[in-house]
Order: structure tokens, then C-alpha cells, then sequence
């Protein structure tokens, strides 16, 4: 009972197949293509791959993707799924206004960190769920699986083609981070990444203040790795935290 994950970004699909729907499944295969690409993927990654019995699905990029992924999976003989946010799912509470507007990328990977730190053992902790991707989310939910509420804000790249196009002349290579920037470049790159961090730790705070626990904090995304090295708070750093949601989901629907 093969499962096929597919994480649909604003800028990359990433995809992996596991032998089952389930978050101890092994690995099969896995890849990522940039969306420009993905026409290709059935006659290329995805043509020697055993035919899965099950896919689920994370889409943000725009229903002209989806279809354009969708078509990609005609090789095989089932019906794709998408994940869409519900009031409820694999223990998480989503408390958004208006649950279905909710991003269905911000709702699997809070799904994964919960089940990861669940996995972990001990009693169930408050938990900051980060991703830092083209945009940057920062999540609360509360040691009873409650999603709170949760910050959206640019990500490195927006912030500075942000400022490059609303200030004359600030035209400028990326800079390093450092604490007291001495040139435009490091002024800008420090910036923007001091900015992300500030969110972290100030969701944080409103997290301990609301709950009176301290929470555990899950940083994911494709520049995650960028802020590593400026993030006061302790966390942990996930490669494929939307790949863990769509498994827990998955055991659910499929298994």
C-alpha cells in the first residue's frame, strides 16, 4: 500500500513515496522540481515509479498548479487528494475565523510538528511551529492540540526586493548578519533575519503567557537554515515537516 506525499510551494514541488500511509513508513523514493518543470514529471521522475495506492496533497501555489500536477498524475489510475483545513484533524483543533481559509500548508506542517513532538514522549508541551519559505509563518497551539492564532510576514527575498523597489539606489548583493551592520547590504540581510527571529521570540512569549508552560519550538522551511544561526529561542530544525503532517493525515484516512 504505497502512499505519495506532494508539497506544492510557491516556488517548488517536492514529492516522496512511501511504502504505507503511516509516519513510521520507509522512504521509497522521493525529488523536487521546480514549478516551471513539473510538466515533465511523468515522463521523467515519476515514470519508473511503483503506481501508489493512495496520494494526498498540499497545494498553495493556485488552482492552475494543481491542475497542472494533477494532469502529471494521469499514469496513474486513482484520484488525486488534496488536503483542505477542517475544524478538526489527526488532533489538531484549528481555531482560524474561518477554518478553510486557513493555508493548507500552515495547517499540515502544525499536524507534523504536533505528531514529532508527541513521538517524542513526555507530556504534551505548547508548541511555536516556524516556516520560512518564500513567506514566514509563526504558529501557536496549545498543550491540548488548540491552534491559537499565528503571525504571516515577508520572507528574506519580499523584504528586500521590498525595499529595493520602494528606495532610490538601494540596489545591493545579500550582506552577512551581524549584530551592529557597518554597510547597506549587511544592514538590510541582518534586518530582515532579526525580524523573523523577533517574531519567533515574541510568539513565544504570548505562548508562555497564555498557557503558563513553556513551549517547545519547530522551525521548517527551505531558508529555515538560514535563521539557525540568529534565533534566541531553542527549537528544533525540520526538513520535511509537511511530508510528517500528510503521513499523520494519512494513517488516518488511508491506514
Amino acid at each position: 500500500m504505497t502512499f505519495l506525499a506532494i508539497d506544492v510551494g510557491n516556488t517548488r514541488l517536492k514529492w516522496a513515496l512511501y511504502e504505507q500511509p503511516s509516519p513510521r513508513a520507509e522512504l521509497v523514493a522521493h525529488g523536487a522540481e521546480f514549478l516551471e518543470n513539473i510538466d515533465r514529471l511523468s515522463e521523467g521522475p515519476w515514470a519508473q515509479l511503483p503506481v501508489p495506492s493512495h496520494m494526498l496533497g498540499c497545494e498553495v501555489a493556485g488552482d492552475a498548479i494543481k491542475r497542472r500536477v494533477q494532469e502529471q498524475m494521469d499514469l496513474w489510475d486513482f484520484p488525486p487528494q488534496w488536503v483542505v483545513p477542517s475544524l478538526q484533524e489527526s488532533g489538531l483543533i484549528n481555531g482560524y475565523d474561518y477554518p478553510s481559509r486557513l493555508g493548507a500548508d500552515r495547517w499540515v506542517a502544525m499536524i507534523g510538528a504536533r505528531q514529532r513532538m508527541l513521538a517524542q514522549g513526555g507530556a504534551a508541551r505548547p508548541l511555536v511551529v516556524v516556516m520560512v519559505g518564500t513567506a514566514v509563518t509563526v504558529e501557536a497551539i496549545d498543550a491540548e492540540g488548540r491552534f491559537l492564532g499565528g503571525l504571516i510576514l515577508p520572507g528574506h527575498g519580499i523584504m528586500l526586493r521590498a525595499l529595493e523597489s520602494g528606495t532610490a539606489g538601494l540596489h545591493v548583493p545579500t550582506g552577512e548578519v551581524t549584530p551592529f551592520p557597518t554597510n547597506t547590504s549587511d544592514a538590510l540581510t541582518s534586518g530582515g533575519t532579526y525580524a523573523i527571529a523577533g517574531a519567533c521570540e515574541r510568539m513565544v512569549q504570548h505562548l508562555r503567557d497564555q498557557t503558563h508552560l513553556e513551549p517547545m519550538c519547530i522551525m521548517t522551511g527551505g531558508a529555515g537554515w538560514k535563521m539557525a544561526p540568529s534565533m534566541s529561542v531553542q527549537f528544533e530544525l525540520v526538513d520535511n515537516l509537511i511530508f510528517d503532517g500528510l503521513l499523520a493525515i494519512a494513517e488516518s484516512r488511508f491506514a
